[in-house]
Protein backbone atom coordinates (compact mmCIF):
# COMPACT_ATOMS: atom_id res chain seq x y z
CA UNK A 1 0.00 0.00 0.00
CA UNK A 2 1.74 3.16 -1.18
CA UNK A 3 0.38 6.49 -0.06
CA UNK A 4 1.83 9.92 0.58
CA UNK A 5 4.75 10.14 3.00
CA UNK A 6 2.68 12.39 5.28
CA UNK A 7 0.44 9.43 6.05
CA UNK A 8 1.76 7.06 8.76
CA UNK A 9 0.89 3.95 6.76
CA UNK A 10 2.92 4.61 3.61
CA UNK A 11 4.77 1.60 2.26
CA UNK A 12 3.64 -0.71 5.04
CA UNK A 13 6.14 -3.45 4.13
CA UNK A 14 3.43 -6.13 4.31
CA UNK A 15 2.88 -5.66 8.05
CA UNK A 16 6.57 -5.52 8.99
CA UNK A 17 7.13 -1.82 9.59
CA UNK A 18 6.82 -0.23 13.01
CA UNK A 19 3.92 2.09 12.14
CA UNK A 20 1.71 -0.86 11.17
CA UNK A 21 2.29 -2.98 14.29
CA UNK A 22 1.90 -0.46 17.11
CA UNK A 23 -1.43 -1.78 18.43
CA UNK A 24 -0.54 -5.42 19.05
CA UNK A 25 -0.12 -5.19 22.86
CA UNK A 26 -2.66 -2.69 24.15
CA UNK A 27 -4.16 -4.93 26.86
CA UNK A 28 -1.78 -3.59 29.48
CA UNK A 29 -3.17 -0.11 28.99
CA UNK A 30 -6.65 -1.34 29.93
CA UNK A 31 -5.34 -3.06 33.06
CA UNK A 32 -3.42 0.07 34.06
CA UNK A 33 -6.52 2.21 33.44
CA UNK A 34 -8.68 -0.04 35.60
CA UNK A 35 -5.97 0.05 38.26
CA UNK A 36 -6.04 3.85 38.27
CA UNK A 37 -9.83 3.85 38.66
CA UNK A 38 -9.69 1.31 41.48
CA UNK A 39 -6.88 3.13 43.25
CA UNK A 40 -8.73 6.45 42.91
CA UNK A 41 -11.84 4.93 44.49
CA UNK A 42 -9.73 3.46 47.30
CA UNK A 43 -7.64 6.57 48.07
CA UNK A 44 -10.44 9.11 47.64
CA UNK A 45 -12.77 6.93 49.72
CA UNK A 46 -10.31 7.13 52.60
CA UNK A 47 -9.95 10.92 52.30
CA UNK A 48 -11.46 13.07 55.05
CA UNK A 49 -10.90 16.49 53.44
CA UNK A 50 -10.91 17.91 49.93
CA UNK A 51 -7.11 18.19 49.79
CA UNK A 52 -6.71 14.66 51.05
CA UNK A 53 -8.92 13.64 48.11
CA UNK A 54 -6.67 15.55 45.71
CA UNK A 55 -3.61 13.82 47.17
CA UNK A 56 -5.51 10.52 46.90
CA UNK A 57 -6.12 11.14 43.20
CA UNK A 58 -2.44 11.90 42.65
CA UNK A 59 -1.55 8.69 44.51
CA UNK A 60 -3.97 6.82 42.25
CA UNK A 61 -2.05 7.97 39.19
CA UNK A 62 1.23 6.57 40.52
CA UNK A 63 -0.17 3.45 42.24
CA UNK A 64 2.37 1.10 40.56
CA UNK A 65 5.12 2.87 42.50
CA UNK A 66 3.43 1.96 45.79
CA UNK A 67 2.78 -1.58 44.59
CA UNK A 68 6.38 -2.26 43.56
CA UNK A 69 7.75 -0.62 46.71
CA UNK A 70 5.59 -2.73 49.01
CA UNK A 71 6.25 -5.91 47.00
CA UNK A 72 10.01 -5.44 47.16
CA UNK A 73 9.81 -4.47 50.82
CA UNK A 74 7.91 -7.72 51.52
CA UNK A 75 10.28 -9.89 49.46
CA UNK A 76 13.50 -8.49 50.87
CA UNK A 77 12.56 -8.72 54.57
Amino acid sequence: MKESKNNKNYECCQGQCCDCNRNYARGGDAVYGLGIIGAAIFFIGKATTFWAGVIGFLKAIIWPVYFIYEALNFLIK
